[in-house]
């Protein structure tokens, strides 16, 4: 077994999930440095115009990502699980079958991603003057789902047998790798959107070659030609895991949708100042996303070796982690963002500096209210690690409807400050339907311990 490779079922609960944490939050934090790069060379060099086409395909993009994301993640659980159970002949069995669908998800995807383009600018609301420059970054981009979905699923496998540590390479790989060719496409060969987009499929095609070739030398996952065996049953197991993670995210990114249909009915100085905000969301919540995939590793490998005195100390450890984690993030950012936005909108005029002010608004609030999206993250890991992926698809559902509701009915009456807005309320509602079914899983997980049964 590789170095790498850790069991979480045994040793400090609180130590196990900070330090698997760390080299995931430092990947993070290495893609955001991209991000942010990407965006700063896209608005300095192109304008801000090309800022808020980038801003455009936003969401969009993120659901197409996100949906991956799911889709790998929800493979990973059972693995996890099945790892933390110790059998062997499983555990390769659930490996090879999840990589077999993996690659027909990506063949759909990749097709489907294609095909509305077009439809969702419309509905969108894109304007005419940056709606071009949208298209072509998305089409460049979606036609690099296949490298998408190769990082995330080996990344997710890797995390679900405890190794951290190569995802982590593969980011910092990956992000070297996009700063230094959005650098020569956009700057010097004088590409447009699309040399980005192509920058980053680049780098994500890298790193995810990357962690498959660590995955080669794992004996745990060395598998035998009859392991891909078609399997009705392991293949619907799979699936029921998959399959609400994915429509979770889906019905969330779709509300962010329909908010970014209303954004865009707004001045272009409303659109670019939350574009900007909305670029470092991901430094908001980059300590919560590593937390969020320890809990799922840690809980799914406890829950199949059913030692559940340790699930109750993994979540008490973890929220407090997380609760004090994003109050000293939230701070950070509050005092030092409105320079990074200023980055962003560095041009000359009343739209730059009115898109800067709304910007900075947006970006100050998440900031104050941070601690509540690292429990909602920390929740949901949870629920998903026990194999429960459908109640966490039903907050993602609550989290659309707060969030078009603020964006499509709230802001008729108070206007632009219902869209800002509209990201707590979508955060608070989601935590609302985890916090319930937590409590009840909690209660049946120690009356189960009281009478010695096994699940």
């Amino acid at each position: 077994m590789s170095a790498n490779v850790r069991r979480m079922t045994e040793g400090s609960p609180a130590k196990l999930i900070f330090f698997f944490s760390l080299p995931l939050m430092m990947g993070n934090m290495f893609q955001q440095i991209y991000i942010i790069t990407d965006t700063l060379i896209i608005s300095r060099t192109l304008g801000v115009s090309a800022l808020a086409a980038l801003g455009s395909t936003d969401w969009f993009s993120y659901m197409m990502i996100s949906v991956i994301q799911a889709a790998a993640q929800g493979f990973a659980i059972l693995i996890a699980q099945t790892f933390g159970a110790g059998d062997e002949k499983q555990l390769k069995r659930v490996y090879a079958r999840a990589t077999v669908l993996s690659v027909i998800m990506t063949v759909f995807m990749t097709a489907a991603s294609l095909a509305m383009i077009r439809p969702v600018m419309l509905f969108q609301n894109t304007p005419l003057t940056v709606r071009p420059l949208a298209e072509e970054y998305l089409g460049v981009l979606f036609a690099g789902i296949p490298a998408m979905m190769l990082l995330n699923y080996c990344s997710s496998v890797l995390r679900a047998l405890g190794d951290s540590r190569t995802p982590l390479v593969s980011m910092v790989i990956s992000a070297l790798l996009n700063v230094g060719l959005d650098w020569l496409m956009v700057v010097q060969l004088h590409t447009g959107v699309w040399g980005a987009a192509a920058a980053t499929v680049a780098g994500q095609l890298l790193a995810g070659l990357y962690c498959l070739y660590v995955m080669r030398s794992l004996d745990a996952i060395r598998t035998q030609k009859e392991d891909y065996r078609r399997d009705r049953k392991l293949d619907v197991e799979l699936l029921k895991l998959s399959w609400p993670m994915m429509i979770q995210n889906l019905v969330i990114s779709s509300g962010g949708i329909v908010v970014q249909s209303r954004v865009n009915t707004f001045a272009l100085a409303n659109i670019a100042g939350y574009t900007a905000a909305s670029k470092l969301y991901g430094a908001l919540e980059l300590a919560a996303l590593a937390y969020g995939f320890a809990m799922v590793t840690y809980i799914g490998q406890n829950y199949g070796a059913k030692k559940y005195e340790r699930i109750f100390s993994g979540i008490h450890a973890s929220l407090a982690i997380g609760i004090a984690s994003g109050a000293v993030i939230g701070a950070v950012i509050y005092l030092g963002g409105h320079h990074i936005i200023g980055f962003f909108l560095n041009e000359e005029g009343q739209t730059a500096i009115d898109a800067l002010v709304i910007g900075v608004e947006f970006l100050n609030l998440m900031a104050l209210t941070l601690p509540i999206l690292y429990v909602l993250h920390i929740v949901r890991s949870v629920l998903q690690g026990f194999g429960d992926t459908v109640v966490p698809m039903i907050s993602g559902a609550a989290e659309c409807i707060a969030r078009v509701a603020m964006a499509v009915l709230v802001s008729r009456f108070i206007g632009w400050p219902a869209m800002i807005w509209a990201e707590i309320a979508a955060w608070l509602a989601a935590d609302a339907v985890l916090f319930g079914v937590l409590f009840r899983r909690l209660r049946e997980l120690k009356a189960i311990m009281s009478k010695g049964v096994q699940l």
